[in-house]
């Protein structure tokens, strides 16, 4: 099984909420998934996403392919961490 770690939505109209889940990369966008990682809320300011980076890391050492938005929330995450 091809493991992808994305966001599926969440929210209602015109109020967009993600979460950030591994899924099955064949399955749909708001499908099952494998498992929770974090949020990312895009109209929230300042501190708008969570992340759950030691499953994140569990998931990339298993094979798991990172969406580009994904991969840019991680780098956003690490950047705060050294701050």
């Amino acid at each position: 099984m091809a493991v992808r770690i994305r966001l599926t939505r969440t929210g209602a109209n015109n109020d967009p909420c993600f979460r950030v889940v591994a899924t099955d990369a064949r399955s749909p966008r708001d499908g099952r998934y494998l498992e929770n990682l974090g949020w990312y809320d895009p109209k929230r300011p300042g501190m708008n996403f969570s992340l759950k980076l030691d499953r994140i890391e569990f998931w990339r050492n298993r094979g798991a392919q990172l969406s580009d938005t994904v991969r840019s929330l991680i780098r956003r995450a690490r950047r705060q961490a050294v701050n």
